[in-house]
């Protein structure tokens, strides 16, 4: 069989446009697609870690919400334990010791109580409920806390509810 028979064109140049391309053009190709590689892999990772960040945000979110959810019965717990004073039975000790495991649960997820009682009134993490003259301390600070406020890190979950010192004379 002849070898016209195999190959239709007779010219093999013309068959490979590869052969005719020039050392240069073929490092300018080159470099384009290593550019377009290094491009294409530079977007994936920025998508993995946005990916990752927002997994992040939904996870936080969802934890802020439950804890959220679980401030009240810790301070019904507290209000209990304190309600039934300085009694010596198993019910006053449970209800403390489930307390305190509630406290520790919230205290290993990051919750921290805000510092309130007798510090200067801060918006930001306080709440003030009534304003109450005192000539004993400075105006502006905090005289009681009426429920205590928590925070998640740095973001406030709950301001603290606080009494706040006014000068009696203004």
């Amino acid at each position: 069989m002849p070898d016209d028979a195999i190959n239709p064109n007779p010219n093999p140049t013309a068959a490979t446009g590869a052969l005719e391309e020039t050392p240069d053009s073929v490092r300018a190709q080159r470099d384009e697609y290593y550019d377009l590689l290094l491009r294409k892999t530079a977007e994936f990772d920025n998508y993995r870690k946005r990916q990752e960040r927002d997994r992040q945000i939904v996870a936080q979110a969802g934890a802020r919400e439950v804890v959220t959810d679980l401030l009240p019965v810790m301070d019904n717990l507290e209000r209990a334990v304190a309600a039934i004073g300085e009694r010596e039975d198993g019910l006053t000790e449970g209800l403390d010791m489930v307390r305190q495991q509630l406290a520790g649960l919230l205290s290993g997820r990051g919750v921290s109580e805000i510092e309130a009682h007798e510090r200067p009134f801060d918006p930001a993490v306080h709440e003030a409920v009534t304003l109450s003259p005192s000539t004993e301390h400075e105006e502006g600070t905090v005289l009681a806390v009426v429920e205590k406020g928590y925070q998640l890190g740095d973001a406030v979950l709950r301001p603290a509810r606080v009494v706040v010192a006014k000068n009696p004379e203004g």
